[in-house]
């Protein structure tokens, strides 16, 4: 177990570069104590680490050094290039640098791990796009990640939804993510960070101005808070239903996950006919309206009244049809 830690704490240094033992202590979940003594076995071993003291001091490793890709286990080999995703690194602009660095990592691990990672590939692929979705194109997504990556600001002209249709903007890209087979991108425009889809921008150029980045931005972060505040502005109404025990089996396959965690969370105990009343949040009416039309006869809507009386004239509407006798 010490080893494991110790070459984490290398490899912690090797790329953070000057750390304190309070932040070192923080990354390996360990007690600075721990830390302390962790150091000095590393120097004792042969690693040049060395302390400096005083503000803005901690621990670092000597100019130049860096240690060789031994100690990875065989998982850890192979998950490395289990994490590659191919199509999306081509379609940053990335995909030779990808190839290339599979080819130098692949030629400096021994001939064990060699075949661990073939075996890898032979049993798992990663496939990110979603189902049942027409490919995006995204012909500015490369200059977008050479701005993100060299902090240059960018003019963009992008589509939305409301009038009006097309706007341009002056944005500092920080980061860009893949979720579910779409792209999207977080910026700062004046002093608000937005996020936006890839697709909806209709021109981009990339500007000769630099920005400095903010200290305390964190993409995985900033992106779940997004997300989680999207979901929640999305599903801005309710609705009330019965379901049948055919529809509580279909509902994670065909509603969006805030609804299947709404019928999980507060659904009723069912009635004698199996029925179970739940509530559940919707985007809107309409929406609403399509959604459940796909459960057929195994729901039956309670309110909104609005939303009721549309569930049954367009059941009045399909009985018509398929009682129509020539």
């Amino acid at each position: 177990m010490r080893a494991s830690r110790l070459i984490s704490l290398l490899l912690l240094l090797q790329n953070r570069g000057r750390l304190t033992a309070q932040q070192i202590a923080e990354e390996l979940e360990v007690s600075v104590r721990t830390v302390y003594r962790d150091v000095e076995a590393l120097a004792e071993s042969g690693v040049p680490v060395y302390a400096e003291l005083g503000a803005g001091g901690g621990y670092q490793l000597l100019d130049g050094y860096r240690t060789r890709l031994t100690g990875l286990t065989p998982q850890e080999a192979g998950s490395i290039f289990l994490a590659g995703v191919p199509d999306a690194a081509a379609e940053l602009g990335l995909g030779a640098v990808l190839a290339t660095a599979e080819l130098k990592l692949r030629a400096a691990l021994p001939a064990r791990l060699n075949r661990h990672v073939g075996e890898v590939r032979d049993r798992f692929h990663l496939d990110p796009a979603g189902w049942f979705r027409e490919t995006e194109t995204h012909p500015h997504l490369s200059a977008l990640a050479a701005a993100v990556w060299e902090r240059r600001r960018c003019r963009m002209r992008y589509r939305r939804w409301r009038v009006p249709r097309e706007v341009d903007r002056v944005i500092e890209p920080l980061g860009i993510v893949l979720k579910a087979g779409v792209w999207y991108f977080v910026a700062r425009v004046d002093d608000d960070l937005r996020t936006y889809r890839v697709a909806t921008i209709l021109d981009l150029t990339v500007l000769d101005e630099t920005f400095e980045r903010p200290a305390d931005f964190d993409l995985a972060r900033a992106w779940a808070q997004w997300a989680a505040d999207f979901e929640q502005r999305l599903h801005r109404d309710v609705a009330t239903v019965r379901l049948a025990p055919a529809a509580l089996d279909r509902i994670p396959y065909l509603m969006t996950r805030a609804m299947a965690r709404n019928v999980e969370a507060y659904r009723t105990e069912p009635g004698p006919d199996g029925w179970t009343t739940v509530t559940l949040p919707i985007e809107s009416v309409r929406h609403a309206h399509a959604e459940f039309l796909r459960l057929g006869a195994d729901v039956e809507v309670l309110a909104p009244a609005e939303l009721r009386d549309l569930m049954r004239e367009s059941a009045a509407a399909m009985s018509r049809l398929y009682n129509d006798v020539d």
